[in-house]
């Protein structure tokens, strides 16, 4: 790695330093926090279902903005839409908001998140590939998933302590001040590299260029087209358990009021995201595909829900959560560098964008069902629904797998050809 490319992996680490840890304020007691705001199980998760729901609705039109007014401008907009929201909905919690109001002010918290979705990626893989670098894209986003989890390990702990020290708004707080720095940080170091804008004058008939352009790269493409499918059953999954866990291990606890221990569960988490984002490269090696990767990773996770929807031990809940996590983390580097490889680069932001709104779509069906499910059933029996449903994504897979596409078998460095695999 050069220096042009070592100066814009830092300003990717940092980026995605400060804007995980503002997020994570919130991880750790988001369901808690709805739950106290007077919603009932079905509520909380159907208003995180409007929260993807908005994510689905602005996916496309942001991967214009990103694509048409640059990657840069993205993120910006995100800032300040997620610190807008987020201020929002402490104020809703305030007043004991009907749900009515948290469906409305959910589908804005979604629109901040897919401002980043797929820019920032997009800006990464475009800025290194102009410095020259010619490295598996591997070890950079496997860095980028270790800060991650660093961050999430701080910022999930931080407010687990301030909620549990003063109450469960003060981290929703801290996440808008710590939003508004990170738009002076990005305003100051990030410039789009490597890739041009080219803006459109009529905004709707851009909106339809995009997407026609990002299901011609996406669905249309096979191996993209099966790896977008399995998302929304692996992603609708992942969404629904990392904030049931919540709840559900507190339960396990025997405190309902101990916002500390909830804050423990989303450090696990992210502990495990440090190590699983240091495995990547690793485990990618062992396999002579990456779509190897991918199923064995689905599969583990699948069962490892199903034997926590079974576990009534505290701590023996926390160390599955923990391998959950690490196991899902090893993977997603790998499944980033594979999609990456298989897209054009003047499309990338939007046809990432596309696959985040596929992997949001799940979350919309997944997280009312199984939250009806934990009313009906308690928190085990829909932890283990969800293991099922997360079964859904490997026929998908391993379809993609049998496209047999060059980026399926890329190397991780350049030497990585003459590496032995196993499958």
């Amino acid at each position: 790695m050069n220096d042009a490319a070592r100066r814009i992996q830092r300003v990717y680490l940092t980026l995605t330093l400060g804007n995980t840890i503002a997020a994570s304020f919130i991880w750790g007691i988001n369901t808690l926090f709805l739950l106290d705001a007077g919603l009932s199980n079905l509520e909380a998760f159907a208003a995180n279902a409007f929260f993807t729901a908005g994510m689905v609705l602005f996916e496309v039109p942001t991967g214009v903005v990103a694509d048409g007014w640059g990657r840069r401008t993205s993120f910006l907009l995100g800032t300040v839409t997620l610190a807008a929201s987020t201020y929002l909905y402490y104020v809703m919690w305030q007043i004991s908001a009907p749900f009515w109001m948290w469906a409305v002010v959910s589908v804005p918290l979604g629109l901040g998140f897919t401002f980043f979705s797929g820019a920032v990626e997009a800006w990464l893989v475009d800025a290194l590939r102009f410095t020259g670098y010619e490295g598996g894209l591997e070890q950079v986003l496997g860095r980028g998933q270790m800060v991650q989890g660093f961050a999430m390990l701080v910022g999930s702990v931080a407010g687990g302590i301030m909620a549990q020290a003063t109450n469960l708004g003060v981290p929703f707080l801290a996440r808008v001040a710590v939003l508004l720095a990170m738009f002076i940080v990005a305003f100051r170091l990030m410039h789009d590299v490597g890739f041009a804008p080219e803006r459109a004058g009529r905004p709707l008939a851009a909106t339809r260029a995009v997407l026609a352009a990002s299901i011609d790269n996406g669905l249309k493409n096979p191996p993209v087209r099966y790896v977008m499918l399995a998302a929304p059953f692996s992603a609708g999954v992942g969404i629904y358990v990392f904030y049931a866990l919540q709840p559900f291990l507190l339960e396990l606890f025997g405190d309902p009021k101990a916002y500390s221990v909830a804050g423990l569960a989303a450090a696990i988490v992210a502990g495990s995201q440090i190590v699983g984002g240091w495995l990547a490269p690793h485990a990618r090696n062992l396999f002579h595909k990456r779509t190897s990767v991918l199923v064995l990773s689905s599969v583990t996770g699948a069962v490892i829900l199903l034997v926590l929807g079974y576990t009534r031990i505290f701590w023996v809940a926390l160390v599955l959560l923990a391998v959950w996590a690490m196991v899902g983390s090893a993977a997603t580097p790998v499944r980033q560098a594979y999609v990456n490889d298989l897209i054009p680069s003047k499309q990338r932001a939007t046809v990432l964008s596309f696959d985040s709104l596929m992997g949001s779509s799940g979350g919309v069906v997944v997280q009312p069902l199984l939250g009806r499910g934990a009313d009906l059933y308690g928190y085990p029996a829909s932890l283990a629904m969800a293991g099922l449903i997360e079964l859904f994504a490997v026929p998908f897979l391993l379809a993609s797998r049998k496209q047999a596409a060059a980026a399926d078998r890329a190397a991780t460095t350049p030497s990585g050809p003459g590496r032995e695999s196993i499958a």
